[in-house]
């Protein structure tokens, strides 16, 4: 079974979407069409900006959204997915892929969410952190019992885990993690405390937004973050969307889940190469590949 997979915030790269546009009518309308949505030009800043304009929240969510669901509407008929996941931001260039969203409205909520989740942001301090080489549930005790707001908010493979919270709460955990044998705990250079309780402002805005957004039954499940389990039923899937800004990423279980109900081939639709990496690490006997216009999808 074909499984597509999403890509989050940290795929992008200078120039990005730019085949996309030059090779494909289609794809130039959509991109005039994410134009006028957005009321600025991203394509100046996708296809000819720096790293650091792609690096603006309001900027990298919907690049990252635009350049993966107009690469799977280019593929056409070689697009058929029997089950599909998305790593955060993913999720909703995911749920555009398998028809629960239009592109019009999958947009608007990702404009509105980076919005939002910018916005928590400015509100405190906070940040997140790397940890590799220990296992899942001695970085949750950490997290438990040390002084502040720090969780477990990327369960991207197996021993490797992020963690989010406010900024001294994250630097207190990374030393104990370090102490307890981790082999690395590393503060990213993110914005904010990304799926921590740190984001409920974003989530309570979100959440209004996601209500009134009107989602179809989806032609094949999704995985959704929140769960880690086989989605098709359209409540369900607005109530995941909307819990995910403040729950965890279970990455490595819904890659599992996938793999169990029978997905032998995971190919990433998107920026880059990480998701092929992680479920890899998730699983070495599985076949990943990347969707590219030229050869079959």
């Amino acid at each position: 079974m074909k499984a597509y997979v999403f890509p989050g915030q940290g795929a992008q790269y200078t120039g990005m979407g730019l085949d996309l546009y030059e090779a494909s009518e289609e794809a130039q309308h959509l991109f005039e069409d994410a134009n006028e949505i957005l009321g600025f030009h991203i394509t100046d800043t996708m296809f000819e900006g720096d790293a650091d304009a792609l690096k603006q929240t309001n900027v990298t969510q919907p690049a990252i959204f635009l350049h993966s669901v107009i690469l799977a509407k280019t593929l056409g008929e070689r697009f058929q997915p029997d089950m599909v996941a998305g790593h955060s931001l993913g999720e909703f260039s995911a749920l555009v892929a398998n028809g629960a969203l239009t592109f019009e409205d999958g947009l608007r909520l990702v404009s509105q969410r980076a919005q939002a989740m910018q916005k928590a942001c400015e509100l405190q301090p906070s940040t997140m952190a790397a940890v590799l080489g220990l296992e899942d549930d001695i970085v949750e005790k950490i997290c438990a019992t040390t002084e502040g707001i720090v969780v477990a908010a990327n369960y991207n493979c197996p021993g490797q885990l992020v963690i989010s919270g406010e900024v001294d709460a994250i630097n207190r955990a990374c030393e104990t993690l370090k102490e307890e044998g981790a082999r690395r705990a590393l503060v990213l250079p993110v914005g904010g405390a990304f799926h921590s309780p740190l984001m409920e402002p974003a989530r309570e805005e979100l959440a209004a937004a996601i209500e009134n957004t009107r989602f179809s039954q989806p032609n094949c499940p999704i995985y959704q973050n929140v769960t880690a389990s086989a989605i098709i039923d359209e409540s369900a899937i607005k109530a995941n969307l909307i819990s995910q800004l403040t729950a965890p990423v279970r990455w490595t279980q819904s890659v599992q889940q996938m793999i169990a109900d029978g997905a032998t081939l995971f190919t990433e639709v998107g920026p880059g190469k990480v998701l092929q990496g992680l479920v890899k690490k998730i699983n070495r006997e599985t076949e990943v590949a990347s969707a590219t216009l030229e050869t079959d999808a």
